[in-house]
């Protein structure tokens, strides 16, 4: 997903010009001007699989069809370790406090261009969900289905680390999800 067309020094429309970088030769978008070059990297995204009272919270953005839960998910702000960050996620989209954190894992998302940092949170305190959020639900691990994506990889991770082998939601389950159909 590129939504850049000029040149942010001197606005000149970009191009891909191909130039010899580390790695060899490399086509980007560059400026022919001034030779700006956008580097296009993936960005960095914080997620949760929050535990709260021993159970999984998973939420559904104001943006998403009726039945499309996930894991709370964020960008970093400079100047906070991933662990801040996601710590201050929890806390803003569902007004949970995290008691401790646990790497997950590191996920690729490349449709969105993005790189997925999961943690396991734990979390107590009382759900009030931010106006980014309209609802949540609590699942007991054997209920959690998983989705063929980042977050949904990472979950899966997580709950075989718990000795629960996941269950992804199939094809049609999953399109049916997408689409908010009962």
């Amino acid at each position: 997903m590129n939504d850049w067309n000029f040149c942010p020094r001197c606005a000149t429309p970009l191009a891909m010009i191909a130039m010899q970088e580390d790695g060899g030769e490399k086509e980007r978008l560059r400026c022919p001007a001034c030779g700006f070059t956008h580097w296009n990297n993936p960005t960095p995204v914080l997620a949760a699989i929050i535990e709260y009272g021993n159970q999984v919270l998973l939420a559904r953005n104001a943006a998403w069809p009726s039945k499309m839960f996930a894991l709370i998910t964020g960008f970093m702000e400079a100047g906070e370790t991933p662990e801040e960050g996601i710590a201050r996620e929890v806390k803003e989209e569902t007004n949970l406090d995290v008691r401790s954190l646990g790497l997950v894992g590191v996920y690729d998302f490349q449709r969105m261009n993005q790189i997925i940092i999961t943690y396991h949170a734990l979390a107590e305190g009382e759900v009030r969900l931010s106006p980014e959020l309209v609802d949540y639900r609590l699942y007991d691990l054997p209920d959690l289905k998983c989705w063929p994506a980042g977050t949904g990889y990472a979950l899966a991770d997580w709950l075989r680390s718990r000795g629960h082998e996941p269950v992804f939601f199939t094809a049609e389950e999953n399109a049916e999800r997408r689409r908010g159909l009962d």
